[in-house]
């Protein structure tokens, strides 16, 4: 009689434990991807913040360039992401509006 009553929380508990392992495990995997395609050039964020463009990659370290001839060495592991080009973006942005310091309606102007 007391197993039927443990049953369903075992059930419960196995079940949440599968799915919080699952969710590691791709998360594991994906952090393992991006440290896989690293290429000279890409630019990333480090776990710390900084940016940088890498300038050299090996097994387990990559050279990051944070300013023009400032080379610093780091593990794979503190890379966080790499940032996606936005250039494309800021080609729309600067195509489709134009910034004006004049407002478009002159009325609008507060006279003192």
């Amino acid at each position: 009689m007391d197993l039927v009553v443990f049953l369903p929380l075992l059930i419960i508990l196995g079940a949440f434990m599968f799915f919080a392992s699952r969710k590691q495990k791709k998360a594991m995997q994906a952090t393992i991807d991006l440290h896989e395609s690293l290429q000279i050039g890409d630019r990333i964020h480090t776990t710390s913040g900084l940016q940088g463009t890498i300038a050299g990659v090996g097994d387990d370290y990559i050279d990051l360039e944070i300013a023009p001839g400032v080379v610093t060495t780091w593990m794979k592991l503190a890379v966080r992401d790499k940032i996606e080009d936005t250039a494309e973006y800021d080609e729309d942005l600067d195509s489709d509006s134009e910034i004006t310091d004049t407002p478009s309606d002159p009325d609008r102007l507060t006279k003192d």
